[in-house]
């Protein structure tokens, strides 16, 4: 576990870097440049759409946002944070590769992982907040008083399965917008989603959060005190809050969950690459990944024990979206056997 990784300082010599700083005077030239090119290239509607956001997004976020996230020691780097980041290139960087095969260019890609991107962010977070949401708005807090804890990204608290909902709209209004074939776009952007999801669990092992229970395993991993595997065990009074004397003892080996579904969605992915040529049907790549992702989510669930079960039943909330997920797809499969295959073709 590595939640903090470094601090970026908040001045260099005498100049401030956030703000009305050094930042913002980089972040103004290269708009500058970005939108000129972009302007060349593909007019001022475009533009507008695909560059519009993001310059306005980071413009906000280098003047507003990253102040509010300096702790006196600059602007934490954290470990979930910077996973978070490496699993958007990543997965951009593989629906660009899948693309360019299945008939999308690179800018329609990119401006597609843009979308997603943020807007499975709003779903995943908003999800965490409504199922935690004690944590940000407790008893007596001021409800303006749990906004900046909420907007705080980096330090963790993502519910995957919350992205699912906002990133689909996302997705769905972009193929119409621009007349594609949602089937073959989802097809497209399937195992670059899974291989972001990988990586984001790398994250979660960083940052401690999702973590399983006590292990007796070779690979059983102990985590610090104040992480959340370790609050955890001393609620459960696995562990003592405050030994009688000496250091405070580390966590009991736990199942490092969080590897577990890494290596479970990087597999997902691999599977999806290799499944890809052998589709007979636009969709079916997508659909296969809605069929195994939710049935591999509810076996790790069963080693994870950061969450409750929920609405009267024994299985979590996680649980309980896949099983929901199962059904779509059941409905997904049976909508697309209704479809003609594609010829195949000789090697």
């Amino acid at each position: 576990m590595r939640s903090i990784l470094f601090h970026i300082p908040g001045r260099i010599g005498a100049v401030p870097l956030f703000g009305w700083g050094l930042l913002l005077a980089i972040w103004a030239l290269a708009a500058v440049v970005a939108v000129t090119l972009s302007l060349r290239h593909h007019g001022p509607g475009r533009t507008l759409g695909q560059l519009g956001p993001l310059v306005a997004g980071s413009g906000a976020f280098i003047l507003w946002g990253l102040p509010a996230l300096d702790d006196g020691a600059g602007v934490a780097i954290r470990g979930y944070g910077a996973m978070l980041l490496a699993a958007a290139a990543a997965g951009t960087w593989l629906s660009v590769v899948r693309g360019r095969r299945m008939g999308f260019d690179a800018d329609t890609i990119l401006a597609l992982g843009v979308e997603v991107f943020l807007w499975g962010l709003v779903g995943a977070r908003l999800f965490y907040v409504i199922e935690y949401h004690e944590q940000f708005f407790p008893p007596g807090r001021p409800l303006l008083a749990g906004i900046p804890a909420v907007l705080n990204l980096a330090a963790g608290g993502l519910v995957v399965f919350g992205s699912l909902p906002t990133a689909a709209a996302a997705t769905w209004w972009f193929a119409r917008r621009r007349r594609l074939s949602l089937p073959r776009l989802a097809d497209c952007i399937a195992p670059g989603l899974l291989l972001g999801l990988a990586l984001g669990r790398v994250g979660c092992f960083l940052n401690g959060c999702c973590f399983g229970g006590p292990c007796d395993l070779p690979w059983g991993v102990r985590f610090p005190p104040e992480s959340p595997p370790w609050l955890d065990q001393v609620a459960r009074g696995l562990v003592p809050p405050t030994p009688g004397a000496g250091p405070t003892p580390w966590s009991l080996p736990a199942h490092p969950a969080q590897l577990y579904a890494a290596i479970d969605a990087a597999l997902l992915a691999w599977l999806a690459v290799c499944f890809t040529p052998r589709a007979r049907r636009d969709g079916e790549v997508f659909a296969l990944i809605l069929t195994l992702h939710p049935v591999s989510r509810i076996l790790l669930e069963m080693i994870r024990i950061d969450e409750a079960p929920a609405l009267g039943t024994p299985l979590s909330i996680s649980q309980l979206v896949s099983v929901v997920l199962l059904v779509c797809a059941a409905v997904a499969w049976a909508v697309l056997w209704r479809q003609p295959p594609r010829p195949v073709t000789g090697s």
